[in-house]
Parts: structure tokens; sequence; C-alpha cells
């Protein structure tokens, strides 16, 4: 018995993996390519998505899919990414005291480029708030597409299904204990439901602070080496 049933939303049992790959393909997808992702429970919400999978008849099947689809989502948002950056060119807009998008923060990932390049690129993948913000750095620094795009396709498979495989796999032994099952499902969707919510509103007391420039021409170093 699936834990739809054990619920008691049989009728939810075909609607539900849809509703998986709607929600994870955009968490991806955002949380790579524009600023609102910073905000975004992304890690975590891969993990849920697997363990509900889990819940599933046909979930195998899915999360196998859905790890190439939210690989996709992935590069694609950071092509996106990349491409907001170098269309602002070296200037880009910091907010004034705030928590992610800050002058220090930029300054750090600019720094992190200019000393690693690829590699940079491609750790970022896990580390959540420098996911976001590397493809507009390395857009608005001038690094090379080409390596850029390899080393975030790298960083794409090697990010997002691996901890969506995680958490199915890890679901798959909590559906040996039927009564467990539920709980943690239900526990893991509300708690990414009200993350989600928190980060929304962090989001936009963020995005409502004072504008402030940040000029990667005058940070040292922080130009990309395309050579790198």
């Amino acid at each position: 018995m699936t834990t739809c049933h054990a619920l008691g939303f049989a009728p939810f049992e075909t609607a539900g993996p849809l509703l998986v790959w709607g929600i994870v393909l955009t968490f991806v997808f955002l949380e790579c390519a524009v600023i609102l992702g910073l905000f975004l429970p992304g890690d975590s919400m891969l993990i849920t998505a697997g363990i509900v999978l889990a819940s599933h008849s046909s979930g195998e099947t899915h999360v196998w899919a859905l790890s190439v689809g939210a690989m996709v989502a992935a590069i694609a948002g950071n092509q996106v990414g990349y491409a907001i950056g170098r269309r602002t060119g070296h200037h880009m807009v910091a907010r004034r005291n705030g928590r992610y998008v800050n002058t220090d923060n930029l300054a750090k990932v600019a720094d992190l480029l200019q000393r690693h390049g690829f590699v940079a690129v491609l750790v970022s993948r896990w580390i959540p708030w420098v996911r976001t913000l590397c493809p507009m750095v390395s857009g608005a620094a001038g690094m090379d597409h080409r390596r850029f795009t390899v080393a975030s396709t790298i960083g794409a498979i090697a990010w997002a299904p691996v901890l969506l495989l995680i958490g199915f796999y890890a679901g798959t032994f909590l559906e040996r204990v039927p009564w467990l099952m539920p709980m943690v499902v239900v526990t893991l969707i509300v708690g990414l439901v009200i993350a989600t919510a928190i980060g929304i509103r962090q989001y936009r007391r963020e995005m409502a602070q004072p504008v402030e420039d940040f000029d990667l021409e005058h940070e040292p170093g922080a130009t990309v080496d395309s050579e790198r």
C-alpha cells in the first residue's frame, strides 16, 4: 500500500508525480537562473521530492526521468544566469545591507572565480547562495562561455540527480515502516512550504533595500581569465 492510499488520497496516485515534476523543475531553474533562487530551499526540495516519489508505485521510473529533467533545468537556468550577467557587463546591482545580494558576497564569488575558474563553477553547485550568484558573476566577469557551460553541466549532473536519488532510496527504506512514511512525507512537505514562504518574504525584503552598484572592473582580480 502506498502513502497516498494510506492517507486516503488514492485519486492523487497519478497526479502526485506530475506535481512533483512541476515543483522540482521550477525550483531548480529559478535557483540557477535568477536572484529569487537564493531564497528557495533547493537542496531540501530535491531530497523531499525523491522521498515523495518513493511513496508512489511508479516512483522509480519517475525519479530517474526527473533526474534527467532536473539536470536539464539546472543547465538551462545557469545559461540564463550567465546571459543576465553578460548583459549587465561589469556593473552589477547589489543591495545595501542585503543578506545575500550584497557587495561582499559578489566580491567573494568574483574572487572565487578569479582564483579557481572552471573548478569554482563546478563546486559552486553545492554551495546554495554561490550556486545562484556564480552564473551571473561569471557572465559579468567575461568567463569563457564554453568553459562555463562544460563546468556547469558537469556540476548539474553531480547535483540534482544525486540529491533526488538520495531522497528516493531513503524513501524506499521508510516505506518498510508503513506508519512512518506518511508522517515523514507530510512533515517534509509542510517544512518545504514554510521554508518557501519565508524565502519569498526574505526576497521581498532584500529587494526593498537601497540599490548599490558593484563594479567588477574595480575589484582586484575580478575579471575571470577566459583561458583558466
